[in-house]
């Protein structure tokens, strides 16, 4: 799947996507934690899971910190992501990793978007650089796993 996030001309309409996609994230990594076989594989996937959960967190938090009303759950597109992990446990953890490869380029990308953006709010940066760096590390573990 595609992501438009960080795109969008305003910077709250941004930020609410973005939550939106991390609730999306969640859900995946939900789905991904209840399918793999690997007692390793769900402990990492747990611990990225956990990452997701706080990043909904700071996000809701800033929203509301400039009187935002934050989303308080996934978008329709949480089908797309959790979907790819659904089908993938037909064939085994491997595939199921790398579907969540393909989910976090789309959060890697969103908050790329995001973190070049001009018209951040100061107390988002620190936010949005925490999250890249987050997202960026998930990815490169879920590459050096999967053999696909």
């Amino acid at each position: 799947m595609t992501t438009f996030v960080g795109t969008q001309t305003n910077f709250s309409d941004a930020v609410k996507e973005l939550l939106e996609l991390e609730y999306d994230a969640k859900e995946a990594y939900e789905a991904a934690i209840n399918r793999v076989e690997s007692l390793d594989y769900k402990q990492k996937l747990e611990e990225f899971k956990a990452d997701h959960e706080q990043h909904i967190r700071n996000l809701t938090e800033l929203l509301r910190n400039h009187n935002e009303e934050a989303p308080t759950g996934p978008s329709g597109k949480q089908w797309l992501a959790k979907g790819k992990v659904v089908l993938a446990n037909l064939i085994g953890d491997d595939t199921i990793l790398a579907a969540m490869v393909s989910n976090e380029s789309d959060t890697n990308t969103a908050y790329e978007r995001m973190n070049d953006r001009t018209d951040k709010w100061a107390d988002a940066i620190e936010i949005i650089q925490r999250g890249l760096a987050d997202e960026k590390r998930h990815k490169a573990w879920l590459e050096t796993v999967t053999s696909l």
